[in-house]
């Protein structure tokens, strides 16, 4: 139960928290698989009663940040990092990728399902740019 909560803090952390870090992306389970492993503790003994939404245990770790154990300090922020990059490649994909679906994905567009199938398909002819955004939102 607890790992599955801290799988879900690892989804609402995404947008705030502790200043950013550079880091490859992650998927949410790996983000709480994380932050279970080095925050879990953290968790219990600081934030026992908080509630996942609304931020309030972003806010809590936050205000605890200095009696944290450091390794779930780094962990935290890799997670925040990792998972807002991730994000923000999956807003940016359609864009880095347009010209590649328009030459090999004729009759798609983002948000059909064969639009995503497509530029996967035809990843050694699409560029680097689009290759790279498919690999940053988690797509491949």
């Amino acid at each position: 139960m607890r790992l599955a909560t801290i799988g879900l803090a690892a989804a609402i952390f995404a947008g705030a928290g502790f200043a950013g870090a550079s880091a490859q992306t992650m998927s949410y389970s790996d983000a709480g698989a994380l932050l279970a492993a080095s925050c879990g503790k953290d968790i219990v003994k600081y934030c026992p009663k908080v509630n996942l939404g609304g931020g309030q245990l972003k806010d809590c770790l936050v205000q605890y940040e200095a009696k944290l154990n450091p390794q779930c300090v780094i962990d935290y922020k890799t997670v925040v990092a990792s998972l807002a990059k991730r994000n923000a490649a999956q807003l940016a994909a359609p864009k880095a990728c347009r010209n590649a679906a328009a030459n090999y994905c004729q009759g798609t567009a983002p948000g059909d399902a064969h639009y995503l199938d497509c530029l996967l398909a035809a990843s050694k002819v699409v560029g680097a740019a689009c290759n790279q955004a498919l690999t940053d939102a988690g797509w491949r």
